[in-house]
């Protein structure tokens, strides 16, 4: 049956709400916004790195993935970039998410992480995961995104030193 052929039933008042304002108000693809970029578009000079440490959890909200995101942005920018998933950030690295089988998406959007992470290591990022942050949530190792790699935990502080006497821009996030 398709969509077309069931209507809700609505009492006058109802009616009467829906009609007040048309929908919708502007057509799709009406511009709402500006386009106007207010800082320049750097990009990165000889030797320049960028580094991400995360701190939040697949899925709980935008930070991770939006942490990637930016940091493929700065990949692409010519920065040396790297991010560092601890704690329960752990779990974006997990290759084995899915349902009902892994690989399958049971939503739209339950991989984003995984292919933008692939995206990014395959165009030349590093991607460090805290085998302590897999360790408090019972994941596994070998479950991890093919190219991450598995760091101590007293790794995670020399990290951060590492890429700060680099000089490195550090964008670091954090959910609980």
């Amino acid at each position: 049956m398709s969509e077309s052929a069931v209507t809700a039933e609505l009492s006058d008042v109802e009616q009467k709400s829906l009609d007040e304002i048309p929908h919708p108000s502007l057509p799709e693809g009406t511009s709402i916004y500006g386009s106007t970029k207010v800082f320049p578009d750097y990009q990165a000079e000889n030797g320049e790195t960028y580094f991400t440490l995360v701190h939040g959890i697949a899925h709980e909200s935008s930070v991770s993935f939006v942490a990637v995101l930016q940091a493929t942005r700065a990949l692409r920018k010519g920065f040396e970039t790297a991010i560092y998933f601890y704690g329960p950030g752990s779990l974006n690295c997990l290759a084995t998410r899915g349902f009902p089988t892994t690989g399958n998406s049971a939503f739209p959007g339950e991989h984003n992480i995984n292919n933008q992470l692939k995206t990014f290591i395959a165009e030349g990022g590093k991607v460090y995961c805290c085998r302590f942050g897999l360790s408090l949530h019972g994941a596994r190792e070998e479950d991890l995104i093919e190219g991450v790699i598995p760091t101590h935990p007293l790794d995670v502080q020399d990290a951060l030193i590492h890429y700060a006497r680099k000089g490195a821009i550090i964008n670091s996030t954090y959910q609980l």
